[in-house]
């Protein structure tokens, strides 16, 4: 295997690690044990215990390991274990001892020496536990008679020696005729053992484990594929992580020569089960066999106890306890052989009434294409009836391959129309887009404008989340029009009020708000009464987040919450999860933060409920942004780095690009900031949309102003002005007139700062959107203040700090706690600019960010407000000006960084941020200033940061 793709770290097993440490430290006090480490194979038992040998500093350790045969060979394991001590200064002369007596045991009578053999070995091994001694031994379920009864003796011995015995075996080996069955019973019944299993990983671990291997976040689609193929087995995981698409060979090969011990009836009884798939019913199984229920019973005994297959606790259904397993096995039929167990299967499952999916996959696989295709469809229906769109998906593209060439072009058009819709609800906008222009091109092959008409808006949709420019969407849908110019008809007048609704949507979407109302009304106007439903739920959701945006908030917020109730109560889905992206987004973009953590959160749960996976996502990418703008800077980085893995569409990536380059920006990282936010700059302006452009441009300009590019953030606040006034919008301008002040006041002064003021102002005053209003009185503070008008700006800026505050507004309410403390300074209230200079660093350090340089407070500032080493309180207690993250609603937080972390990981987290180094950590917890290390190590991997402060800042925002 591919080292590459190895684990750089163990994942899920904190807790045994854990009780490895405190069995480790009690042997080393004399108090020893006999510790068995079980589990299936790949589930890491070879991992685990190198991590104990890791982490036994002060033990003398000796290691061993059986091999298949040895159980034929008496006392192999042991003369393995001899050389092993022979290698160890401190018990060469034990090693040597075993050896001579192991020899001497070859030379006579075997069955005569046997007990004086074993009581004399065990004696000589006791003797190497002189002081702390680690024996550590793999693959136990391969040892002999003679290893065992050794093993078991010293197990008995160990708790009153300085010695930890730690063996592994295979729980899927345990055959009746083995010989550690019985030993290893006896054994933990009489309480001369312990031991512990090692379970599959969760989604989520294994979600940790990818991430390590790979260096990123992978997609959801492809952890949740890799979890479901390797059933949470560590070194499946890689194996496939490494094989992708296929079954990997080294896991194929282990499993067909397990499969080559079984009896022939058995074995071919596998083969026929894994046409029928990782789960499969035994009447069905018995019918296609052609054996009789005997033959199948007996067979499924021995696939049982052989570790093949698991029975339902009805017992009329099994499953293959791995899915390679079946994979494996599928794979070794001959083609057909396989062709014919799936038509029998097919006709079997025709006639007992299986699922229609089931069906069509089994004659799909038969070269059956003709019932294929009918119960494909079917299916697909059913599966798109019932919100499975990844499955509806999955069934029409059958539908498709399978379609008889002689289908007629009208049916073949509404394939593709139903495929369409379905890979638009799975976010494949490609696809989607694809399918809806061919079958807009059969429909006017077929002279059906209406219906090619009819066609336009989601095919337009589609394109825009592929990036298609405002006037190019505008085009085509205007261009629709002339198609059905000639009709007047109730049919007629529903398409052309869709196309208008969907024009709407387009202006919107540019906040190009008076084309958009212009529209929305001319759709309303002309729609038929009660006959699409679904186009006034949208256009009730565009109008909303139209007077949304044109400060008529009370308006907006009836018709986007009417939409939603409306479209929700009519089943609606697609439109129920446009209303929540459309109310939740926009409340993320006018600082109502409140708001959008009610909404976003409750349109998450539903968009993953019903399958909408490009609304899920681009809910989460806003749902980020608010984590960001809020102060959780570090739920914020892993909500956009997951939207950016999983989502398909251009307008999802951009807004995770935005909040990426905001935290990096905050966080001392130009470089960084600047490659995120000029990507998203590049993806938007092929979009030519204010909303894909604006936040970028601000974020380039604050960089530049970070940086002391002062003529470079001027111009890129020029850039966002002139893109805002050509709409009349303030909603992406508002945070430009802080940023323009002080640049300005940088540059050249006040008169400069006030013409900036005046000219931008207006339009966030003409607007009226109640949570950019602050950025007025900000800007006005910050020119009084250059000017030395301290009563004034000191005002100012504390009613500017007030309105941030109140609408959680981190970014400029931190800065204007800074802002208040350089006024105080300059108005010689020293106890008072500390006071809120301290707050300040606090609310940085709680976000992992410094004092940004350009809002440069003086040296002697800072060092007044900055705690000493020793009274310095923890991170944990740093609380920044506004309600805390923690304080958030649970879905709106990371919780997959959360359940990553173990439980002592989560104690460590917690020192690290009380301040503790690891030598500290080390003696608070009773363990290695190593073991320390690693667990901070592995929490930085897990939660993605690279410095202990970022560790404390989410322990922070955990609450």
């Amino acid at each position: 295997m591919d080292s590459a793709l190895s684990s750089p770290i163990l994942v899920g097993r904190d807790d045994l690690v854990a009780l490895a440490e405190r069995r480790l430290a009690s042997a080393a006090e004399g108090r020893g044990e006999l510790l068995f480490l079980a589990g299936e194979a790949g589930i890491g038992k070879s991992r685990l215990l190198a991590e104990i040998v890791r982490r036994s500093e002060g033990f003398t350790v000796v290691t061993a390991g059986a091999s298949p045969g040895d159980a034929e060979v008496p006392g192999g394991l042991l003369a393995d274990l001899g050389s092993e001590l022979r290698r160890c200064s401190a018990v060469a002369e034990v090693g040597a001892r075993v050896a001579s007596r192991l020899r001497e045991f070859a030379d006579g009578d075997a069955e005569r020496q046997r007990r004086l053999l074993v009581s004399d070995l065990t004696e000589m091994i006791a003797v190497a536990a002189a002081g702390p001694l680690l024996v550590a031994i793999e693959d136990l379920h391969w040892a002999d008679d003679v290893t065992l009864d050794v093993l078991g003796r010293l197990g008995r011995r160990a708790s009153s020696l300085p010695m930890l015995l730690v063996g592994t075996y295979r729980s899927d080996e345990l055959y009746p005729r083995v010989p550690m069955r019985a030993w290893r019973a006896r054994l933990l019944t009489q309480r001369h053992a312990e031991e512990v299993r090692l379970g599959r990983l969760s989604l989520a671990d294994t979600a940790v484990m990818a991430s390590a291997i790979t260096g990123s976040a992978l997609p959801g689609a492809v952890t949740g594929s890799v979890y479901a193929r390797s059933d949470g087995i560590p070194l499946h995981v890689e194996e496939f992580l490494a094989a992708r698409e296929s079954v990997p060979d080294t896991l194929a090969d282990a499993v067909l020569a397990r499969a080559e011990q079984l009896s022939p009836g058995a074995r071919g009884l596998a083969g026929v089960a894994s046409v029928l798939g990782r789960s499969f019913d035994l009447d069905l199984l018995t019918a296609i066999t052609g054996d009789g229920p005997a033959a199948v019973d007996d067979g499924l005994r021995e696939l049982t106890e052989r570790f093949f297959v698991q029975p339902h606790p009805d017992r009329s259904t099994f499953d293959f306890r791995h899915a390679l397993i079946r994979d494996a096995l599928y794979a070794d039929l001959t083609p057909h052989l396989r062709r014919d167990l799936h038509a029998r299967a097919a006709a079997t499952a025709v006639e007992s009434g299986f699922p229609a999916a089931f069906v069509s996959d089994q004659f799909e696989r038969a070269a059956l294409p003709g019932p294929a295709f009918h119960y494909a469809m079917t299916a697909a229906h059913e599966a798109a009836g019932m919100s499975a769109h990844r499955e509806a998906v999955e069934l029409y593209r059958r539908a498709e391959r399978t379609a008889p060439a002689i289908l007629p072009e009208a049916e073949r058009a509404a394939l593709l129309t139903a495929l369409a819709a379905e890979l638009a609800a799975v976010d494949d906008n490609e696809g989607a887009a694809s399918c809806y222009e061919a079958a807009y091109r059969l429909r006017l092959r077929l002279d059906d404008p209406l219906a090619a008409a009819g066609l336009v808006p989601d095919w337009v949709a589609a394109r825009h989340l592929l990036g298609a420019s405002l006037e190019e969407r505008a085009a085509t849908l205007r261009g629709a029009l002339p198609l059905i110019a000639f009709r007047t008809d109730d049919p007629a007048q529903e398409v052309r009020a869709n196309i208008h609704a969907a024009l709407a949507a387009a202006y919107m979407l540019d906040r190009r708000l008076a084309e958009a109302i212009e529209d929305g009304e001319l759709a309303r106007s002309i729609a038929v009464e009660d006959c699409d439903r679904a186009m006034r739920c949208n256009l009730d959701a565009t109008l909303g987040s139209v007077f949304l945006f044109a400060g008529r908030l009370d308006e907006g917020l009836e018709l986007l919450q009417g939409s939603i109730s409306r479209a929700s109560a009519w089943r609606f889905e697609h439109q129920t999860a446009r209303g929540y992206r459309m109310l939740g987004t926009s409340a993320s973009v006018l600082v109502e933060y409140d708001l959008a953590l009610r909404w976003l959160p409750d349109g998450i749960a539903y968009a993953e409920r019903v399958e909408q996976f490009n609304d899920l996502h681009y809910l989460k990418a806003h749902l980020a942004h608010v984590l960001w703008a809020t102060g959780d800077w570090t739920g914020a980085e892993a909500e956009a780095r997951r939207a950016l893995a999983d989502g398909g569409g251009i307008t999802t990536r951009i807004t995770a690009l935005h909040v990426l380059g905001f935290v990096a920006m905050g966080r001392g990282a130009p470089a960084t900031a600047v490659q995120h936010l000029g990507e998203a700059a590049e993806l938007g302006a092929g979009m030519r949309e204010l909303q894909r452009m604006s936040p970028a441009w601000w974020g380039l300009a604050e960089v530049a102003l970070h940086s002391g590019d002062l003529d470079l953030a001027i111009a890129r606040c020029e850039e966002g002005y002139e893109a805002s006034a050509r709409v009349r919008d303030a909603a992406y301008l508002f945070p430009y007139i802080i940023t323009g002040v002080r640049a300005h006041l940088a540059r050249s002064g006040s008169t400069a700062a006030r013409e900036w003021l005046k000219r931008a102002g207006e339009l966030i005053g003409e607007r009226g959107i109640p949570g950019t209003l602050g950025s007025l009185v900000h800007a006005q503070g910050l020119i009084h203040l250059h000017e030395g008008q301290t009563g004034k700006a000191r005002d100012e800026l504390a009613r500017a700090g007030a309105f941030w505050q109140a609408r959680r507004r981190f970014w400029e309410g931190t800065a204007a706690l800074v802002d208040q403390a350089r006024c105080a300074a300059r108005s010689r209230r020293p106890a008072e600019a500390a006071a809120l200079m301290q707050e300040a660093i606090h609310a940085y350090a709680v976000a992992g960010a410094p004092v940004p340089t350009h809002l440069t407070p003086s040296d002697s500032l800072v060092a007044a407000a900055t705690p000493r080493p020793a009274d310095s309180p923890s991170s944990s207690s740093l609380s920044p000006p506004f309600p805390s993250p923690s304080a958030l609603p649970p879905s709106s937080l990371s919780p997959a960084l959360a359940s990553a972390l173990s439980s002592r990981e989560l104690e460590v987290a917690r020192l690290v941020a009380a301040g503790m180094t690891n030598r500290e950590i080390a003696a608070e917890l009773t363990i290695a200033p190593k073991t320390a290390a690693a667990h901070v190590e592995h929490i930085r991997t897990k939660l993605g940061v690279s410095r202990r402060a970022q560790i404390a800042a989410w322990v922070a925002g955990q609450g």
